[in-house]
């Protein structure tokens, strides 16, 4: 039997993981023996919270505050992560904001749209571009995107959201194949509609009740539904799934 600390020795950054489903990654490699830098932005009090937790599975966390769409921040992350833990084997980039009035893109504003696309676009290739530079070679290195099904659903109202996301599974591809010859995996992890804080904000119990309907097992996801899928990516095992999009959403779009 494989032990339960498969990430023994290994440094992981999990962007936007003070809460949500970053928040399930991040336990989840720190429950398997990772070194985990919990980066967040406005939520210092959970992001310390997340670092107790996984600090009392014997892993050691840190938190970072950063914003995602500044390089220098960035940067700054990896050198934390550095200083702390040493040379970094993955990263998950989960860090990710939608506009929760659902607007069309007709009435989406500019201000908005560059919001979005700083944060889930801009942010997802200013680490991934760091990682592809300081990550492990060789093997163990791993890059997962978190982007979201709603590529494909095409909801609207998720116009700017899942154009931002769109863009990112685009890059995760081709990157996949730059980093050739450095055993270093580059994936995108597609979640459906999840029980999470951001996904309940500006929906109704009747908007709600449509996405569950919508999902073949009659519920929403959760958290703990991504996490192990991220965590075999980010394994020994999971090496030969590379440059792939992973919807994992129950069956909500196919």
């Amino acid at each position: 039997m494989a032990s339960s600390r498969k990430l023994e020795g290994r440094v992981a950054i999990v962007t936007g993981s003070s809460r949500g489903i970053g928040r399930d990654i991040a336990v989840t490699l720190g429950s398997h023996g990772a070194s985990v830098v919990v980066v967040y932005q406005g939520q210092e009090e959970k992001a310390e919270e997340v670092v107790e937790f996984i600090q009392k599975q014997c892993s050691k966390a840190i938190a970072v505050r950063a914003d995602v769409s500044s390089e220098e921040d960035v940067k700054a992350v990896f050198d934390k992560a550095e200083e702390a833990f040493g040379k970094v084997h993955i990263l998950v980039n989960n860090a990710g904001i939608f506009l929760p009035s659902h607007p069309t893109l007709e009435d989406t504003s500019v201000e908005d749209w560059d919001r979005v696309f700083a944060v889930n676009t801009k942010g997802s290739f200013m680490a991934s571009k760091e990682a592809a530079k300081r990550l492990v070679r060789g093997g163990g290195g791993r890059i997962v995107n978190i982007t979201t099904s709603a590529v494909v659903s095409l909801f609207p109202g998720y116009a700017v959201y899942a154009a931002s996301k769109a863009a990112v599974e685009t890059f995760t591809k081709v990157l996949t194949k730059e980093l050739k010859g450095r055993r270093i995996t580059a994936n995108a992890v597609a979640p459906g509609p999840v029980a999470t804080e951001m996904f309940f904000t500006g929906k109704d119990e009747a908007q709600v009740e449509l996405f569950r309907s919508l999902c073949p097992l009659d519920r929403l996801g959760e958290p703990s539904d991504i996490s192990p899928l991220v965590l075999f990516l980010v394994s020994v095992e999971g090496e030969w799934v590379n440059g792939q999009v992973i919807r994992a959403n129950g069956g909500y779009v196919l």
